[in-house]
C-alpha cells in the first residue's frame, strides 16, 4: 500500500472478515493507489483485492464488476481520465469448503463485503484527491434504476460549480439542481428534492426558505477538519 503511492497524501488499505452460511469465515482486503487523474472508467489509480474464499470464476468476475461499478466508477476528483486503471481481484480458495456459485445466499453475501471494501478504498482516493479540502457524497432517491441514480449522482459530484460552491462554503441549490439535471436522465423538475446536510434547501422543484448560515457553517466546518459533506438528491417518489 505505502510502495504504489506516488502523488497521494496517505496509503490506503482496508480489510473486512464476513460469515457465511456453514460458519466458515473469510477474509477480504485490498490496497488502492489515486490522487490526481481520478475518473474512472476505470483513471489513474490501482488496486488490489485480495480474498480467500473459494468461489466459481464466473461469479467473482461478475462480483467484481458490480463492485467496481458501485465504487470506484462512482468517484471523481478532477474529471480527467487516464490509460492505466486497474483494480485486481484475487479469490485464493485457502479457506476451503464448498464452492460459492452465483445466486446463492453465500455470492450475496461476498458480494456485499467487496462492495463495501471497495466503497471504502474509493472513497480514501477521493478524500485524498489532489488539492481537495472535502469529499463530497452524493446519494439519489427516487431514480428508475440504480443506473440512473449513479449517473445523476456523479454528474453532481463532478460538477466544478459544485465543487466551487462547496469550497466557498455557499449553500447554494442551483449548483446542485443544474447538475442533476444536465446529467441526462429523464425526470420531472417538480420531484426534485436537495438536502445539504441536515438542511432542506429545495423541494417540490422549489427553492425553500432556508437558514443560509446554517448551511453555510456545515460547509465550512467539514472543509476544517477535512470532512465529509453528504447532498441528497430525490428525483421521484
Amino acid at each position: 500500500a505505502v510502495s504504489i503511492t506516488t502523488t497521494d497524501l496517505v496509503s490506503k488499505s482496508a480489510a473486512i472478515e464476513v460469515e457465511l452460511e456453514d460458519n466458515r469465515k473469510i477474509k477480504i482486503g485490498g490496497i488502492a493507489k489515486g490522487s490526481g487523474m481520478i475518473h474512472p472508467n476505470m483513471a489513474t489509480m490501482l488496486g488490489v483485492l485480495t480474498c480467500d474464499a473459494p468461489v466459481e470464476v464466473g461469479a467473482w468476475r461478475d462480483i467484481m464488476r458490480r463492485a467496481s461499478q458501485n465504487s470506484f466508477n462512482q468517484i471523481t476528483v478532477d474529471g480527467d481520465t487516464s490509460t492505466n486503471d486497474t483494480v485486481i481481484g484475487l479469490a485464493s480458495g485457502a479457506v476451503g469448503g464448498e464452492t460459492i456459485v452465483a445466486g446463492s445466499k453465500d455470492a450475496s453475501t461476498l458480494e456485499a463485503a467487496t462492495t463495501a471494501l471497495l466503497q471504502g478504498l474509493a472513497k480514501s482516493i477521493a478524500w485524498d484527491g489532489e488539492g481537495a479540502t472535502v469529499l463530497i457524497q452524493c446519494a439519489v432517491k427516487g431514480a428508475a434504476s440504480d443506473a440512473d441514480a449513479n449517473q445523476v449522482a456523479k454528474s453532481v459530484v463532478g460538477s466544478s460549480l459544485v465543487k466551487s460552491a462547496v469550497f466557498g462554503h455557499d449553500p447554494n441549490w442551483g449548483r446542485f439542481a443544474a447538475a442533476a439535471g444536465y446529467s441526462g436522465i429523464d425526470y420531472r423538475q417538480e420531484d426534485v428534492k436537495i438536502t445539504l446536510g441536515s438542511t432542506l434547501l429545495m423541494e417540490h422543484g422549489q427553492p425553500l426558505d432556508y437558514d443560509a448560515s446554517k448551511a453555510s457553517q456545515y460547509l465550512k466546518a467539514n472543509a476544517q477538519v477535512h470532512g465529509t459533506v453528504d447532498v441528497e438528491i430525490s428525483i421521484g417518489s
